[in-house]
This record gives structure tokens, C-alpha cells and sequence, in this order.
């Protein structure tokens, strides 16, 4: 699942941490065409700790994007 985030953003895609009022987030992977989809947390949470993602925090919508070790990791399957 990571790479598949990971490739998206590669291709375009956006990917947001959508917050609510009452403390619930989720994350939307929202590709240029389509429908965006969720992401499970543990997956971003994961290129986060990696170093591969950074935030924008803002409220109540949050951008993910690739940072510059992001943007060059190995893709390979």
C-alpha cells in the first residue's frame, strides 16, 4: 500500500488528512481523475516516520506531500 501511495504521488495524486471537529481524521488519496480514496492511517503514518511525506497542517484538511527522500524512493516491486 505504501508504494501504491507513494507511485500516486508521483503521478499527481493528492493525498489528505481530513480532520473533524469531534477528533476524527482520515486519510483521502485523491488521484487527478477519479474518485479519491481512503488510505489507511497506519500506511501514511508509516512513509511519515519514514521520512518520505510531510504535512502542510492545516485544518481541517491537511496536504501530504513527498519530501526529497519521497520523491527518490525505490518503487521497485
Amino acid at each position: 500500500m505504501q508504494k501504491h501511495i507513494l507511485r500516486s504521488l508521483l503521478d499527481g495524486a493528492t493525498l489528505k488528512s481530513h480532520r473533524y471537529l469531534d477528533g476524527g481524521k482520515e486519510y483521502r488519496l485523491h488521484p487527478l481523475c477519479g474518485d479519491a480514496a481512503q488510505v489507511p492511517e497506519q500506511e501514511v503514518r508509516g512513509l511519515e516516520e519514514r521520512g518520505l511525506l510531510l504535512s502542510n497542517h492545516k485544518f481541517p484538511a491537511a496536504t501530504l506531500y513527498l519530501s526529497r527522500h519521497g520523491r527518490r524512493a525505490d518503487l521497485k516491486e
